[in-house]
């Protein structure tokens, strides 16, 4: 069960400040998504081996819990979880996601489908970008794979902070952005 509070989310790495994130969204390619249909989950290897037997999911959940406790696999077995995308803590790894800022298939629309697989595996474990969160379950499927024109966190008090760390992703891998979705950042980023 959630209990609502307004505690401050982990810190993120590589999340630039409001100024920056507007001249790396001024810098970003603008065109129209291309979906080619062949887009796979699959194609992005996710949850790899950070160090030991801990996985990209448990390393987050480790990073962005409050008082984490792992067993010998690594695995959470106690902690809190303080969702930025909705004000919600969660006591239960198993209701927390670890989103994809950028999800994968906005990423391969925008340029991630001419991608090897190894740099498709990079960007799905990516814990040096602010690529990774820990989310309320039900409010990253809702997500899903949409874009700030189309999906924003149901929290306004988050929507700088979105905005500058999807932006960073972006800039980071050079992705593309649409008209659409950089209309949406700056409207986002005007809220810093």
């Amino acid at each position: 069960m959630a209990a609502r509070t307004e505690l401050t989310p982990a810190p993120q790495p590589g999340i630039p400040a409001a100024a920056t994130a507007k001249t790396q969204l001024a810098a970003l390619t603008v065109k129209a998504a291309y979906d080619d249909g062949k887009y796979n989950r699959d194609l992005f290897p996710h949850w790899g081996t950070v160090s030991g037997t801990c996985n990209t999911r448990e390393y987050v959940l480790k990073r962005d819990g409050a008082n984490v406790q792992v067993d010998a696999a690594c695995t959470a077995t106690s902690g809190s979880w303080f969702s930025p995308y909705d004000g919600a803590t969660w006591t239960a790894a198993a209701d927390v996601d670890i989103d994809h800022m950028v999800p994968l298939k906005a990423a391969w629309i925008s340029g991630a489908n001419t991608w090897s697989a190894a740099k498709r595996t990079q960007y799905a474990n990516d814990i040096d970008t602010p690529q990774l969160w820990a989310v309320t379950d039900n409010v990253n499927q809702a997500k899903s794979d949409k874009g700030p024109d189309a999906w924003k966190p149901p929290r306004k008090a988050f929507y700088c902070t979105y905005a500058r760390s999807w932006v960073a992703v972006k800039h980071a891998y050079g992705l593309t952005v649409a008209a659409a979705e950089k209309a949406a950042l700056a409207d986002m980023l005007a809220s810093c």
